[in-house]
């Protein structure tokens, strides 16, 4: 005895209009995410140049404190210089770094705004940027700790307050600080930026 019977299963197939909705739907989502991709990149590209001059004054002022009292003698000159001190030195030199870091870091950002999908610029950048981050607030920290002593002094180990006698050459470093501590607040915006940009890719 044969059976002829047999079980279908029907299958709907999802409609031709259904497709066609789903397309610009996608396209649209995708120009979006694009577009405000693109906004990223051009944020972070004028961060950079405002990072950029934060950093070069910060290296120029910081280089160029030097101050000579008028009063000296025929064997001591009362001088105060960045040159003196260390951290001060080191702090000029981290702040020439990391403003080179910054030039060149210009054309990987105009890829970013150019090609907004790209991921590979964009997690190299967000790499570099926070190591550059630590090595700017490193050398930050350490040239406010100087200056901080230099203005109130330290009994306890015999630090004296120099900046009543070099006002000068103290407001250029405490410049120079704040200046840097401007390229810290500008740096951690640009890895925050990068963070939200590669979340949405």
């Amino acid at each position: 005895m044969k059976s002829s019977d047999h079980a279908a299963i029907d299958v709907p197939a999802e409609s031709s209009a259904a497709v066609k909705g789903k397309a610009p739907l996608i396209a649209s989502q995708r120009e979006e995410k694009r577009g405000l991709n693109r906004g990223f990149g051009i944020a972070d590209f004028l961060l950079r140049l405002g990072a950029i001059i934060s950093t070069i004054t910060a290296a120029a002022t910081m280089g160029t404190s030097d101050e000579t009292l008028p009063l000296f003698t025929q064997f001591f000159q009362f001088e105060a210089s960045f040159d003196d001190l260390p951290t001060f030195l080191y702090f000029v030199i981290a702040m020439a770094l990391v403003g080179g870091y910054l030039l060149l870091s210009l054309p990987f950002s105009i890829v970013t705004i150019v090609r907004p999908i790209a991921v590979a610029p964009r997690l190299l950048l967000f790499i570099l940027d926070t190591v550059t981050l630590t090595f700017a607030t490193a050398a930050s920290g350490a040239a406010a700790a100087i200056v901080y002593l230099a203005e109130t002094g330290n009994p306890n180990t015999n630090w004296l307050a120099i900046c009543d006698q070099f006002e000068d050459f103290c407001s250029k470093v405490s410049g120079a600080v704040v200046a840097s501590f401007v390229t810290v607040v500008v740096f951690v915006v640009l890895v925050i930026l990068s963070g939200f940009a590669l979340k949405r890719q």
